[in-house]
């Protein structure tokens, strides 16, 4: 019974301190996220450790890694530009889509684990960036419209403001993104639970 008890507080204790391990990678990733760029564009790596995250130690560490993720863009100034429009909807949004990025991605970890991890892992590497990606658009579409049918306008998609919201605000950001996570998270994944069983 003690042995038991024993093992829970120290597997409590590990997840706690590889959560609050990840957290600050967030927050590294975030700041120093300007400087990884394919081409013209920068990519974000910080869904990589939300992920690994979410499937090393449960839905509800990916849930504060993606907060995490938002309270860091937030600091980091990267919605700026959508701070000035609409304060309220821009926190709301940025929050909310890390925050479900990451427990969405936890469940879907633990739904597929037990029949195959690689594909568990592989499946949570996909639903971060779609869902991440995905409550974006819906935030913009609720909270910004109006500036964005401006900003479509003035690169040339005219009417076509959906269009201009996917290729010119999400586009190749997206996919390269998903791209790496899909690569990145599983290995990272499969190689600490190597490590882990290593070392018992």
């Amino acid at each position: 019974m003690a042995d038991t008890s024993s093992r829970g507080s120290s597997k409590g204790l590990r997840n706690l301190v590889g959560t609050a391990l990840l957290t600050a990678i967030v927050f590294v990733l975030q700041v120093l996220g300007s400087f990884v760029r394919f081409g013209p564009f920068s990519i974000s790596l910080v869904l990589v450790p939300i992920v690994v995250g979410a499937a090393l130690y449960g839905a509800y560490s990916g849930l504060w890694l993606g907060f995490a993720f938002g309270v860091a863009v937030l600091v980091s100034g990267d919605a700026a530009a959508f701070l000035t429009i609409n304060p309220l909807g821009t926190v709301l949004t940025v929050l909310l889509k890390g925050a479900m990025a990451g427990l969405l991605s936890g469940i879907v970890y633990r739904a597929l684990k037990n029949k195959n991890e690689l594909l568990a892992a592989v499946c949570a590497a996909v639903v971060c960036p779609v869902v991440n990606t995905g409550l974006f658009l819906l935030g913009c579409r609720l909270f910004f419209f109006d500036t964005i049918s401006e900003w479509a306008v003035g690169a040339g998609f005219g009417a076509n403001v959906g269009s201009y919201m996917i290729v010119g605000l999400v586009g190749a950001n997206f996919l390269i993104e998903l791209a790496v996570n899909i690569i990145l998270s599983p290995t990272i994944v499969r190689l600490v639970k190597f490590g882990r069983k290593a070392w018992t």
